[in-house]
This record gives C-alpha cells, sequence and structure tokens, in this order.
C-alpha cells in the first residue's frame, strides 16, 4: 500500500510540475520582450518549455521505471505534431487559427523547434531523475 501511495504522490508530483511548466511558457509568451529577455529566449524558450510539458504528461501516464520509453514516447510525439504543422485542411487550420490550436500544434513547421523540444525533453528527463521528494531520492518510485 506504501509504494501504491508514493507512486500516485509522484503522478500528482509531475502533473503539479507540467502544470507549473504551462504557467511558465504562457508567462514567457506573454511577458518575455517586456521583462527585457531577448529575442532567441523568447522564440524558442516556449519550445524547449513545450518539450518539457511533453514529457511531463508522458512520465505521469507511463508506468514507473520506464524513463528511456518516456523519453523516447515524449520525443516522437513532439516530432510528429511539429510534422503535423506541414499538413493542411480547414478544419486543422481553423483550429490553429484559435489561440489553444497556435499554443498546443503552432502554426509553422521549424526544424530548430524539434532540437529545442529535444532539449526540453531531456532537461526534463534529467531533472526528475535528480529530483529528491522529502530528502527522499525519486528512484524506489520513479527507477534508475
Amino acid at each position: 500500500m506504501k509504494n501504491a501511495h508514493r507512486f500516485y504522490e509522484s503522478r500528482l508530483a509531475l502533473l503539479i510540475c507540467t502544470c507549473g511548466v504551462i504557467a511558465a511558457g504562457l508567462l514567457l509568451r506573454r511577458y518575455g520582450y517586456m521583462a527585457g529577455l531577448p529575442f532567441v529566449v523568447v522564440k524558442y524558450g516556449g519550445s524547449v518549455l513545450w518539450g518539457s510539458m511533453v514529457y511531463l504528461l508522458v512520465e505521469a501516464i507511463m508506468p514507473a521505471r520506464r524513463r528511456n520509453l518516456a523519453v523516447a514516447i515524449a520525443c516522437g510525439l513532439a516530432i510528429v505534431v511539429e510534422l503535423l504543422r506541414l499538413v493542411h485542411f480547414p478544419a486543422l487550420d481553423a483550429f490553429r487559427a484559435t489561440t489553444a490550436g497556435a499554443l498546443l500544434l503552432g502554426r509553422v513547421f521549424s526544424l530548430w523547434n524539434i532540437a529545442c523540444y529535444v532539449v526540453g525533453i531531456m532537461l526534463a528527463a534529467f531533472i526528475v531523475r535528480h529530483v529528491r521528494v522529502r530528502g527522499r531520492p525519486c528512484e524506489p518510485v520513479c527507477g534508475p
């Protein structure tokens, strides 16, 4: 029972972190230039955060101890979403024209975005592996 509690506790922590990453991305998009951040940080920082968000969501739904698979799935999803930008049909383009569509799917294909997604995924995976919860290593729940 104790392991089940820790398992759900770690999933909840990942979902809370996901919400934090989403908030950071929205703040960066809205206030990045006003805060005096350079163009590169505002432009590509959002993509790094988006990749981190994808990884955290995949990690939250994956069984424990499958982190390498979570990284691979997150990279695959991020690349598929970026490639989807090359596909155009009226309903999809109408969704992309909305704020939610622009944030979730984007509008313009970019290889730089794929690179940023991978960086974000790797950073999030590294952080999740090395975070300690209440002074305990994450390994009993998350795996090596």
